[in-house]
């Protein structure tokens, strides 16, 4: 893997975390970064954009934290609806002798982190000089996030975003039209572009039509009622694979469970409906993904909520780190196959091999997935096999037992 970052005779040392389970041909920046830091330091040096004092920044969507790293100077506040993006920032400001101090899982200086669901903390919107976005893949996190800063920016403010030109759509400029105004773009270099965008003081604040709510039936035929955030994985509808693994489930009143890589959490919240006295542990690396699960406990099952527990994770890590690790008896699993634009398997390994490592003897990990990502040999190599619990003709449940 690529780790040094050489750009405007500047030099870092950069990862993606966790640095051991990435493929070697990954690295922890793309053009898209590299465009963007170009603009903006030419900007600023030949005038372009002016401040009297070092520029207020705010960066959304630092993938893995170049930005937060090549702009530590000027200390800029930095939000992510990704633990993975926040560890790896961490990780890059200390291995480049930034000297991060942190207080309550966020970084305080000399990057001020923010998760997605924190309320923004600059004002008043003066003080906001360059706005940074990396787009997302999901595009309603970049409609909230739109309507997040709308409040804080002034047409003085420099708004400037940045990503492969695929994702630069017109329904992605129409966003930037519609919440914040005058929208352009540059030409296209090393497959990205540049897209700027000039606050319309005529727009008024919008309000944000996220979470969106709807009703989905469990095993016991119960209707769940499931609040999504905007960045939640299938906000609109339950997906194929949830839906396929609710129709199979089974808990225990004396399960242990974590719904792993929990999304909206409606697995966990299936589990609070067929076994009442069951704890439940939402795991996820996503910020918006834990709020969700936490919403709808609530809108379920609030009588339940101190039998849960919400935790931002790279997979199953948080937990393993504990001095006292939960009993684990049960894992529910949906591995993604994708981090940020990378298509790649080593998440569901380091989730099974998590699981492997977490779970009490005799503790079940239970996975969904398409049939042809071939799960089953995975689990063959960690736990000696794994029996087919369900199938359609395009997912698969499977189960194993530790041994």
């Amino acid at each position: 893997m690529n780790t040094e970052f050489l750009f405007a005779d500047r030099q870092f040392t950069l990862i993606r975390y966790p640095e051991k389970h990435q493929h070697v041909s990954l690295q922890a920046w793309d053009s898209a970064d590299e465009l963007l830091i170009e603009h903006i330091e030419t900007s600023l040096s030949e005038g372009a954009i002016t401040t009297s004092t070092a520029p207020k920044m705010m960066i959304f969507n630092d993938d893995f934290g170049v930005l937060g790293c090549w702009f530590a100077h000027v200390e800029p506040l930095w939000v992510s609806d990704s633990y993975i993006a926040y560890r790896s920032l961490l990780e890059n400001l200390t291995a480049n002798q930034l000297t991060p101090t942190t207080k309550d899982n966020a970084i305080t200086a000399p990057v001020q982190t923010l998760t997605s669901v924190d309320s923004l903390s600059f004002t008043p919107a003066s003080d906001v000089d360059i706005v940074v976005i990396k787009i997302p893949r999901t595009l309603a996190l970049l409609e909230q996030q739109l309507i997040d800063i709308q409040r804080y920016i002034t047409p003085d403010t420099y708004v400037v975003a940045a990503g492969k030109v695929k994702t630069i759509t017109k329904s992605v400029l129409g966003l930037f039209e519609k919440y914040i105004g005058k929208t352009t773009t540059s030409l296209a270099k090393k497959k990205s572009r540049l897209v700027f965008a000039t606050r319309d003081n005529a727009k008024t604040h919008a309000k944000s039509p996220y979470p969106t709510r709807w009703q989905a039936k469990g095993t016991t035929s119960q209707t769940l009622t499931l609040d999504n955030l905007a960045n939640v994985f299938s906000r609109q509808s339950l997906d194929i694979g949830a839906r396929i693994m609710l129709e199979h489930m089974t808990v225990s009143a004396n399960d242990v469970i974590v719904d792993l890589g929990c999304g909206n959490g409606v697995l966990g919240v299936n589990a609070l409906a067929l076994a009442p006295e069951a704890k439940v542990i939402f795991v996820d690396e996503s910020y918006m993904a834990l709020e969700s699960a936490r919403l709808n406990v609530l809108n379920n099952f609030p009588d339940k909520i101190d039998q849960c527990e919400f935790v931002a994770s790279n997979c199953l890590e948080a937990l393993l780190e504990r001095s006292q690790r939960p009993a684990v008896t049960k894992i529910l699993c949906n591995p993604p196959f994708h981090q940020q634009n990378a298509i790649t398997d080593h998440i569901a390994w380091q989730m099974f091999t998590d699981s492997r490592d977490l779970l009490v003897k005799s503790g079940h990990l239970v996975v969904v997935g398409n049939r042809h990502l071939d799960y089953h040999i995975k689990l063959k190599k960690l736990f000696g096999g794994a029996k087919v619990l369900a199938s359609d003709k395009k997912f698969v449940i499977l189960g194993t037992a530790k041994r």
